[in-house]
């Protein structure tokens, strides 16, 4: 990647630039689907905390858990989750926004002192296109999503996910490798300023 791509992936919309990492071990729950699919989406997040050479752990001792993914079939089951609006801000016009784009997924953050990230929601609304992909597909692509905060656009016009010849899907090299590189103890773990896209592009150059 040149440092051009590498800081599109942490770009809004509104031009800014925005990047944050997991300042804590990740403790994940889910909620809404069976045991196996459970363990795929556990399988996946471990997967990614390890590439990234991060940790996970038993329990938060802020939230108990940190990850909450939620999977539903229609925007206004989140309206009848308990406590839910207490975790999730303007959660009534979040869902009346979402409704109204169609979106079918949505991902919110919740940050510590420092800009890292300290907690994350992931809501995905199984319509015809996420119901089609694999269970471990869909895991993967929004465990990855989750690792770090991405810009807005970062993945919209292609799937941080790829496709091997024997048709198994893996995780693209270069968003690994940017992921590792994020993760280096020497990055800090949030940044506002274009420079961190450079020393970003230096660190995977350095571990190439």
């Amino acid at each position: 990647m040149t440092p051009d791509q590498i800081e599109q992936l942490f770009t809004r919309t509104d031009g800014s630039y925005l990047f944050a990492r997991w300042g804590r071990p990740i403790v994940p729950i889910v909620f809404g689907v069976e045991e196996e699919t459970l363990q795929v989406i556990k399988g996946a997040c471990e997967a990614v905390v390890a590439l990234a050479g991060h940790k996970m752990a038993e329990t938060d001792p802020e939230l108990g858990a940190n990850l909450m993914v939620f999977f539903f079939r229609e925007w206004d089951e989140l309206l009848e989750t308990p406590n839910l609006d207490q975790l999730v801000p303007d959660l009534t016009d979040q869902v009346a926004r979402l409704k109204g784009v169609g979106a079918n997924q949505y991902r919110f953050f919740r940050f510590d002192d420092d800009g890292a990230i300290q907690a994350a929601f992931v809501f995905l609304r199984m319509d015809d296109t996420l119901a089609k992909m694999a269970a471990e597909d869909l895991a993967l692509a929004q465990m990855v999503q989750v690792i770090l905060l991405w810009g807005d656009q970062a993945f919209a016009d292609q799937s941080p996910l790829g496709r091997l010849e024997n048709g198994s899907t893996v995780l693209r090299p270069d968003v690994a490798d940017v992921i590792r590189a994020c993760y280096d103890p020497v990055m800090p773990a949030s940044a506002q300023d274009t420079s961190h896209a450079l020393r970003l592009f230096a660190r995977l150059g350095a571990s190439s």
